[in-house]
């Protein structure tokens, strides 16, 4: 059996597939061993280097510092999720204009990594007499930047749904604007909800590019405690609990997205849709580093 974009594999390729993964396995696990000999080997998983975790003010800033990840995330997410709902709405209208000042702002966002859009924001916009904050900074950044991506995503899911939904609409006297807000769009976000979370999980990491601009989010809290001589300079440890921290929200938030997932599927009023949302392919390498 085959499709246009792929051919299944027959028996010989399927045995070099899995002597490739195991191979893959091997070397990954090879290395992630070396890296925790060295860290052992220099004294990384002493004693002293982790001493700064058992005081009280630590893990109380500790806290604060996921506290901030947290809220530039939401705060994020939600306007990226406007954002994108929209200028998806505005790339659709009947009126050239609109489209093509929508796929400007769309693209142009899209095309410039969200580090570059904070530093814009943060250095840019106090030179010409808008204060600005690097809270405020990595917001904007992040939601226009994510809020592009997502436009492309309510774009293909709003294209993705049977015709019938605007014709039946169109047919009780809706307008344009009623038939594109009340039902085409929450039944884009519905069949495009993993999507959206999945890019939301990318947002959620991007957060830690504030602390280049000085917001003192998770990571900016983890580098400042490595730097500290009294705990012994403990920037290995410091970064692996940050990089517990993320990984544990990343996975909360794909859960959460399996989880929507397959409600979506169990639910009555999913609504089967064609395959132009699932092609959709979101360069996210320009937003991360």
């Amino acid at each position: 059996m085959s499709n246009v974009l792929f051919d299944v594999p027959g028996p010989k390729a399927r045995t070099r597939h899995r002597l490739y993964t195991v191979i893959g396995v091997l070397v990954i696990v090879a290395l992630i061993g070396f890296v925790v000999y060295r860290f052992a080997d220099t004294g990384q998983f002493d004693g002293r280097k982790w001493e700064w975790l058992e005081y009280t003010k630590v893990q109380e800033d500790l806290l604060t510092a996921v506290g901030w990840t947290l809220k530039a995330f939401a705060l994020a997410a939600v306007l990226a999720i406007v954002f994108g709902a929209v200028f998806a709405a505005g790339r659709l209208s009947d009126h050239a204009w609109i489209r093509g000042i929508c796929t400007f702002v769309v693209e142009f966002f899209r095309a410039i990594p969200a580090l570059i859009l904070m530093f814009l924001f943060y250095y840019g916009l106090p030179v010409l007499g808008v204060p600005m904050t690097p809270f405020l900074g990595v917001v904007l950044g992040l939601t226009l930047y994510n809020g592009s991506v997502l436009a492309e995503v309510f774009r293909a899911g709003i294209q993705s749904l049977p015709k019938g939904q605007s014709e039946a609409a169109y047919a009780l006297g809706m307008r344009k604007t009623q038939v594109m807000f009340t039902v085409l769009l929450p039944q884009a976000l519905r069949a495009m909800l993993p999507t959206i979370i999945s890019q939301l999980v990318v947002l959620l990491k991007d957060t830690a590019l504030g602390f280049i601009i000085t917001f003192q989010e998770l990571l900016y809290y983890a580098r400042y405690i490595g730097t500290q001589g009294e705990f012994g300079r403990p920037i290995v440890p410091a970064t692996i609990v940050a990089t517990v921290i993320y990984v544990a929200m990343c996975l909360l938030l794909t859960a959460l997205a399996t989880y929507l997932e397959r409600r979506n599927r169990r639910s009555k009023k999913h609504i089967e849709t064609d395959n132009k949302a699932e092609q959709v392919v979101l360069t996210n390498d320009a937003g991360t580093v």
